[in-house]
Order: C-alpha cells, then sequence, then structure tokens
C-alpha cells in the first residue's frame, strides 16, 4: 500500500470510529469519558447533537473533538463556532481547540491554527473552522447574520455555551441544514437558561436532536468523571437539591418552570414513562379528541384516550379533506370502539367534519375552544380542557413513550388570571414560541372537554340499565350543565 493509499485509508477509519480518531491523535490524559463516547459514537448518525451539562463536565474539550473530527476527515469541510460573546469563544473554545491540536503530529502538518480561523494548509479558502461574533449591541437581525451565508457540502455549525446564545444565531443555522451532504448543527452548554437554543434542543425541538444529558450529582452511577464529587456534594450540602444554582451546575438541569406554567418537563417525561396495569385505566370510556386543520403547517390529529391511558401515539394527518379526516375517525372509532368523540368546532372545516361523521351515523361533539367553559373558574372551554389535562398528566395520566413533539407542547404554554378565571395563554403566543401550533396537546386536551364516565358496558352492567341510541348522556348518567356544546349560537 502507498503512502498515500495509507493516508486514506487512515481517514477513512478515522471518519467511521470518532472514538479511534480522539484515542490515537490526542491521547487524553483522563481517558475518554461516558457521556463523550456517547456523543462520538453517534456523531455520524444524527444532524443536530445537543449536550445539555453541568459545569467543568469537559464538553469544551468534547467540541474541540468533534471539530477536529470533521476537519480532517470531510474534504473542504468548513465549521462555523460561536459562543455567547466574542471573549467566552476566544478563551474558551478557540484556546481549547490550539491545546489539542499540539498532541497531534497529523493536525499540526495539515492545519494552521489563528487567531479566529482554523485553515487547511492546502486549500485555505475552502477548507476551515472560523470563529464568529456579533456586536453586544447588535439586534436580532445583526445577531441571526452571524451565521448567514454560510453553505457547504461538508458544514458543521457549532454553539458554545448554547443555553445563553439568542435565538436568531440557531435559526440561521438551521436554514443551512436544509442544503449540503454532510451539515450538522452541534450544541452544548449549561442550562441556565429556558429561552435559549439548548432549551429548544432538550425540550421544544427534543425530536430533532440527539440530546446527551450530563450530570455532576453525586448519587448518579452515570455522572460525568471530571466533575469533582467531593464538590458537588459540598453544594448540595450548603444549598439543598433544589436549589436553582445545584440543579444548573451540579445536576445539569433547566431552572425550575415558571410558577404559571402548566406543567414541567420533570412531569410530561414521568408520564411518557409511567407504567399502568390494566385495572387503573380499562374501567373507563374509550374517547377520541379530533384537532381539525386543513391547510398550512398546522396537522389534523387524532388522539385516543381511555382513563388515564393516553400512552398510544395520535394518528396525524396533513392537508387532508374533511371527508378524509372523518374517514379516519370512523375507522379509528371501530377499530378500536370509541364511545365519545370530540371535535376541534372552532373552524369551518371542523364543521365540515362533524357533519360528515353524523351522516355516517355518529354521534360527535364539536367544542368550540372559545365558548364558555362548563366550570365557571374558567374563561373558556379551551382553557378549561388544557388544565384538565395538566391535572391528569401530574395525578398520573401516561403519555407516548416516544412523542417527543409533545414536551414543547405541554411545557411551553402558560396560564394567567382574567377578571377573576384562568385563562390559558392565547394560541398565537404558544405558536410564536414554540415555533409550531400545539396540535398534538389540542387533540389531547379535546378528550378532556367532557366530563370522564365510565365504559358504556360497565355503567350499564352497574345500574342495570339499555343503553340508549343517543350517548350524549353519557350511559344514562344525568349530567346537567348550563352550557350546550351543541347549541346553535355556536356553530
Amino acid at each position: 500500500m502507498t503512502t498515500v493509499e495509507s493516508a486514506r485509508a487512515r481517514l477513512a477509519r478515522w471518519k467511521a470510529h470518532p472514538v479511534a480518531f480522539v484515542e490515537e491523535n490526542f491521547h487524553p490524559d483522563d481517558g475518554i469519558d461516558d457521556f463523550q463516547r456517547d456523543v462520538l459514537n453517534n456523531f455520524n448518525a444524527h444532524q443536530r447533537i445537543a449536550v445539555p451539562a453541568a459545569k467543568g463536565a469537559g464538553k469544551t474539550a468534547l467540541e474541540s473533538w468533534c471539530i477536529w473530527l470533521f476537519l480532517a476527515t470531510r474534504v473542504n469541510a468548513q465549521v462555523a463556532c460561536c459562543s455567547i460573546s466574542g471573549d467566552q469563544l476566544q478563551d474558551g473554545l478557540w484556546k481549547e481547540l490550539a491545546l489539542w491540536q499540539q498532541r497531534s503530529p497529523f493536525l499540526l502538518a495539515a492545519f494552521e491554527w489563528q487567531k479566529s480561523r482554523i485553515v487547511c494548509r492546502e486549500a485555505p479558502a475552502t477548507w476551515w473552522a472560523s470563529a464568529r461574533s456579533w456586536a453586544k449591541s447588535a439586534d436580532a437581525q445583526s445577531q441571526s447574520n452571524t451565521l448567514a451565508g454560510l453553505h457547504a457540502e461538508n458544514m458543521m455549525f457549532v454553539l458554545d455555551e448554547s443555553g445563553s446564545i439568542p435565538m436568531p444565531i440557531v435559526v440561521t443555522a438551521e436554514a443551512a441544514l436544509a442544503s449540503g451532504k454532510d451539515v450538522k448543527l452541534i450544541q452544548m452548554g449549561n442550562t441556565t437558561s429556558r429561552t435559549g437554543p439548548l432549551y429548544a434542543a432538550v425540550v421544544t425541538q427534543r425530536h430533532l436532536y440527539y440530546v446527551v444529558r450530563v450530570s455532576g450529582d453525586p448519587d448518579d452511577p452515570k455522572r460525568a468523571r471530571r466533575i469533582s464529587k467531593a464538590w458537588a456534594k459540598q453544594q448540595i450540602e450548603m444549598f439543598g437539591r433544589e436549589n436553582p444554582w445545584v440543579k444548573v451546575n451540579v445536576f445539569g438541569e433547566f431552572p425550575e418552570a415558571d410558577i404559571n406554567a402548566l406543567l414541567s418537563e420533570e412531569e410530561v417525561r414521568k408520564a411518557m414513562a409511567r407504567q399502568l396495569t390494566p385495572d387503573q385505566w380499562t374501567w373507563a370510556q374509550k374517547r377520541l379528541g379530533i384537532d381539525v386543520a386543513r391547510f398550512g403547517d398546522d396537522r389534523t390529529v387524532i388522539f385516543q384516550r381511555q382513563g388515564l391511558n393516553a400512552g398510544t401515539s395520535p394518528l396525524v394527518l396533513r392537508h387532508a379533506r374533511t371527508t378524509d379526516i372523518a374517514a379516519r375517525v370512523l375507522m379509528v372509532k371501530r377499530e378500536w370502539g370509541s364511545e365519545l368523540e370530540l371535535v376541534d368546532d372552532t373552524g369551518h372545516w371542523g364543521h365540515g367534519v362533524i357533519d360528515n361523521l353524523i351522516t355516517s351515523g355518529s354521534n360527535p361533539i364539536g367544542v368550540q375552544f372559545h365558548a364558555p367553559a362548563l366550570d365557571a373558574r374558567y374563561n373558556n372551554r379551551r382553557t378549561e380542557g388544557w388544565l384538565a389535562m395538566a391535572e391528569w398528566v401530574k395525578r398520573g395520566g401516561v403519555l407516548p413513550p416516544d412523542l417527543h413533539e409533545l414536551i414543547g407542547e405541554l411545557c411551553i404554554p402558560t396560564y394567567t388570571y382574567v377578571n377573576g378565571k384562568f385563562a390559558l395563554e392565547a394560541k398565537e403566543q404558544i405558536k410564536e414560541r414554540l415555533g409550531r401550533s400545539p396540535d398534538l396537546a389540542d387533540a389531547l386536551a379535546l378528550t378532556f372537554m367532557w366530563p370522564d364516565a365510565p365504559a358504556a358496558e360497565r355503567t350499564a352492567q352497574q345500574y342495570g340499565f339499555t343503553l340508549p341510541g343517543d350517548r350524549t348522556d353519557h350511559g344514562g348518567l344525568a349530567l346537567s350543565y348550563d352550557y350546550d356544546p351543541i347549541r346553535e349560537e355556536y356553530q
């Protein structure tokens, strides 16, 4: 094998085995930590990687390894790096890149480290890494220009300390992911903020990212080894495990939810991991929540719930006609045996679905989100259903385990009080902060917009009556409310 062939084979092996690249080039004194190995092993498989980490875990070293790996193993690779400030980038990540390069004769020979760039000696104009920053006084547009105009077949964006980086930065990077052959977005940082790109990656955009959490909790067997156990114990003893500073710096957890947030991320994740026995939910009525959309980015969602169990992933449709939506509802109703269908009747398209269901012999309940609530504590039906859903999650409800999009939809919305009544944040505001319509959560919330009831079969057995054809009385149990959800003035 010639020298050139040998070099190509070595680079191909390093690209396929990132851990080997790190071990053979850098020989880390303390070895490779488990979380670092996790990221390296998944580097090739994922376009987006996020690492929310406790203080002092070794994430800057990991960022450096990823940058050198990408530069060394991709032809004409281009890497754009930014941090919370120009000084932070220069004193942290950029300095770290220089330190690791000094350990590798190969990287020293192939690349030149400069104050704000690293360039391949053979192709400095097209093969580089760049340190980028923005002025402290920059507005959102100026911030977004930090990474604007960057496109290449092999392109990587690295956001250092992304917990506090402005959101316009990552929006620009996201736009570049649509083109290129091998394009990646890597972000790592401390969990300092619930409004930055890192929180979005871990919570509201969790379905897009490969997330590796890094904790320094002395009681966690998977804790980061570089974080002093003695220091971590000291912080816990001084401030307590629930202290926000300890949560961020020792545990690598985001600050607690705002006091007026419906649900915290922890509560939603517990619901996704929760296990129930059949006797805890099979007694309850089966019902469907149907959130209807016709055009645009919004989705039609059909969500199943039976008592505490909503663990089946919902059916999601895009750009479906009202006849097709009704047909899919009837299919789920027939196959699953739902007893009650609650349909979003807020817009024109909901009317069409309801009419088609009635024509087919079903008896749906149309729900207008802005109509008066059944319970006078809430300002409208939407607030009533959402808060009932949040309470259900807290008291033991089960959510689909892999439906990561639902985390952001349930954690982002907040509520307040208007004229002494609970009022959910406007959907337009939620959509602006979430980046999409909370269609999944709206569909699940619809299943709470009529009082829960036992399954009709069990109710009939218990009370000894024959089930009527019209199920609006929920199996013969008398329900009396001032508001009629299908009265004419709300159609």
